[in-house]
């Protein structure tokens, strides 16, 4: 009788040919501060401003500007709208699609301590804490269209290159189907050895000397899908965040210098699940209709630390620079695929039982410096600006003896580069009323922007002042353009995705 219950593995071999690439390496190194509305208003450009929760993700210093202990807590609208377009041979798709949510993206607080002795230059001390979402992973879309690529070639490739000799994928007398794709994982690359078990027993690919009953040591595998064209429907769905919880410390010296010191807590949760549904009607082909769903699920946690000064050069002008360390992250990551097609043994929809628990791996993310300037007109409004350097080549996975990721890190190395962004706003105050505007504009981390696009975006704002609490808003809107590859290997088409992204946010603030 077939075993019914959920079978959870671990794959113990050194190799983590899983699903680690170079698309990772980015997701995880950019943040995007959703931080208060008054931070989003004017483009998150406080690096030599200061004086709010959120500004002291880009400065530590700038809860050193405080004059009174603060707590302030922000809840945001989001909305990301993709237009995605399935770049392949035959047909061009365009679908649009758009994901909402709400969520309370921002908590912090900060207590100011006065120095009692009057003749120390030392005049405040500040503790504080601030929980700021740094990445949104939501989102739903859909590539559909007809190519002439099958993702035949995906399974082809993994058993191809890989030379996996046929008699690995064979099961042993009385071994079920999810026992021997369990025990395959273990195995060296054996992610690689999986997809040649699952592209074999959904009857996608065969050995080339099938019915010889010697063929174990067979490593040649055509495929059972005739050429032709093929109609693809792939669904991707992401769920998750990245958090980031900051220790912050900082002091003022002589009313003019700002010091300020981060400790840092980060965490990843993400899962995505993807499903690739083709069908054809080609001359030849034994198989018609398949589906193959893979769901990746990763969380990590991370530290990092950033120092930073503000320097009030006139009492007008300001001027901050800010160091952020790397992130040190450690992830892990289960996955669960299946599959089934018309020409599939039956016992094969069993294989989405098996969950597969990969050795953590650690991610070791890219610093940043940020230069700062800032002009306060009195009480009448200020303009700021932030320029920022992050070199997205410096990402490094880890353990680096490993053969996987060593090849890994040298093509981020190649593929990827220091990337710059710009951030400037402004505020303008009439008495109680603050009216703000910001623009954002962030470099591709990607030598080819082709691949992954820069950033722009604008903001506007407005916020008043009860005196003891103040109540601001915030809209702010951002595009960018990505290709996004389906496979990395095998079917490499991509979807071409225009993303424009749209938040709302509230924040209330007190001085407590």
């Amino acid at each position: 009788m077939k075993k019914l219950i959920m079978l959870s593995i671990g794959l113990i071999s050194t190799s983590y040919i899983l699903a680690q690439d170079i698309t990772d390496a980015v997701r995880y190194s950019m943040d995007e501060i959703q931080g208060t509305a008054r931070f989003r208003a004017m483009g998150g450009a406080f690096g030599a401003l200061g004086g709010d929760m959120s500004s002291i993700n880009i400065n530590p210093a700038g809860s050193a500007i405080l004059n009174n202990s603060h707590l302030s807590f922000s809840l945001g609208a989001f909305n990301t709208n993709n237009d995605v377009t399935y770049d392949v041979n035959t047909t061009n798709r365009t679908n649009s699609f758009s994901n909402s949510n709400i969520d309370l993206n921002q908590l912090g607080a900060a207590f100011v301590f006065k120095n009692r002795n009057i003749d120390s230059p030392w005049k405040t001390f500040t503790f504080g804490m601030a929980y700021d979402r740094t990445r949104d992973f939501d989102e739903d879309w859909v590539a559909s269209g007809t190519n002439t690529t099958s993702i035949d070639s995906y399974f082809l490739s993994n058993a191809n290159n890989g030379n996996i000799p046929f008699g690995v994928l064979k099961l042993q007398p009385g071994e079920f189907l999810e026992d021997a794709y369990a025990d395959i994982g273990g195995l060296n690359n054996g992610f690689q050895v999986q997809q040649a078990f699952l592209g074999y027993w959904s009857g996608i690919i065969d050995p080339v000397n099938l019915d010889d009953e010697t063929n174990d040591d067979e490593t040649n595998y055509v495929s059972n899908i005739g050429a032709g064209n093929f109609n693809q429907n792939y669904l991707h769905a992401a769920t998750g965040y990245n958090g980031k919880l900051a220790f912050n410390f900082a002091t003022e010296y002589d009313d003019k210098i700002f010091f300020g010191l981060n400790l840092n807590a980060h965490f990843i949760n993400y899962e995505r699940f993807t499903r690739l549904n083709e069908s054809n009607s080609n001359t030849g082909s034994l198989v018609n209709n398949l589906a193959f769903e893979n769901l990746l699920t990763t969380n990590g946690a991370g530290f990092s630390f950033q120092l930073g000064t503000i320097i009030k050069l006139t009492p007008e002008l300001r001027a901050g620079v800010s160091y952020n360390s790397p992130t040190w992250f450690r992830i892990s990551e289960e996955l669960v695929q299946g599959i089934s097609s018309n020409n599939a043994d039956p016992d094969i929809s069993f294989i989405g039982d098996v969950i597969n628990i990969y050795p953590d791996y650690r991610l070791q993310t890219p610093g940043k410096i940020t230069g700062s300037l800032a002009y306060v007109f009195g009480k009448k409004g200020l303009l700021s600006f932030d320029y920022a350097v992050k070199d997205y080549g410096n990402v490094t996975f880890r353990p680096t003896t490993d053969t996987f990721f060593s090849a890994l890190n040298n093509d981020v190395s190649n593929t990827l580069t220091s990337a710059a962004s710009y951030r400037a706003g402004g505020e303008y105050r009439i008495k109680q009323l603050s009216l703000r505007a910001g623009y954002r504009f962030e470099e591709s981390p990607y030598k080819d922007d082709n691949f992954f696009g820069d950033l722009n975006g604008y903001s506007l704002g407005m916020g008043y002042s009860f005196g003891g609490f103040n109540l601001d808003l915030a809209f702010s809107q951002a595009e960018r353009d990505l290709n996004y590859q389906l496979y990395t290997t095998g079917l490499t088409d991509s979807a071409s995705i225009e993303s424009k992204f749209t938040d709302v946010i509230l924040t209330l603030g007190f001085n407590i």
